[in-house]
């Protein structure tokens, strides 16, 4: 059974009234896929056929570097859609796989009945608009972030996004484990790096609370890079 409630608080229909999305919904063909934990959704480099918006539990984009290491883009939650930006042009591929973290269900529009939708609700052309605007700022924050050579850099410019200009310390929501995923390393190296910044009192760890104590010295960090 189709949970509207749940579909319009993905960023595609937020603004979006139940029964209007109930009603566009009625006009168009869709389908709802569920999976198992550490089952593939996607293929990275499968062509995108459809919209595919996580209704329930988590999702998680991986790709290959170039020294065959599994590098985790990120995990999607529920109700994030998937490669919105991917949806039309020439080169419309997932660019990543994309595996299941634990049991989840997927709405799947096909790309013909989502552009009916496009054309019959303007708050939803909007919201489409957006959404692939932010995903190709965050995508261009990510190539900026790869191209840090040396985990210490990564782990600077990371700490240093976290923080802001404005403040000197954040709650750390990552685990080890996870970070360590988003860096592409193992959790031992990544270990050793935040050790080695705090024995330089570049920072402070205390339980969550991660405290810059010299942001200068961090920035040299990727200046020297």
């Amino acid at each position: 059974m189709t949970d509207y409630s749940q579909i319009i608080k993905s960023p595609l229909f937020q603004g979006i009234p139940e029964e209007e999305c109930r009603m566009l919904f009625s006009k168009i063909h869709y389908q709802l896929r569920k999976f198992e934990k550490n089952e593939l959704v996607v293929q990275g480099g499968e062509e995108v056929r459809y919209l595919l918006v996580v209704l329930s539990g988590s999702v998680r984009g991986e790709m290959i570097d170039y020294s065959g290491k599994t590098v985790k883009i990120e995990d999607i939650e529920a109700p994030r859609p998937l490669a919105s930006a991917f949806l039309f042009g020439k080169e419309n591929k997932f660019p990543v796989t994309v595996t299941a973290n634990q049991k989840a269900e997927l709405l799947a529009i096909p790309v013909a009945e989502f552009l009916k939708l496009l054309q019959l609700n303007t708050r939803l052309l909007r919201n489409y608009l957006n959404s692939i605007s932010t995903r190709a700022q965050f995508l261009s924050q990510k190539l900026h972030f790869l191209s840090f050579k040396t985990i210490k850099e990564k782990v600077a410019h990371f700490l240093l996004q976290q923080a802001g200009e404005k403040f000197h310390s954040f709650d750390l929501k990552n685990t080890q484990q996870q970070l360590a995923e988003l860096f592409g390393v193992t959790r031992p190296s990544l270990a050793r790096v935040l050790g080695e910044m705090q024995n330089d009192e570049l920072i402070k760890i205390e339980k969550k609370t991660v405290t810059l104590l010299d942001k200068k010295g961090l920035n040299k960090l990727l200046l020297n890079g």
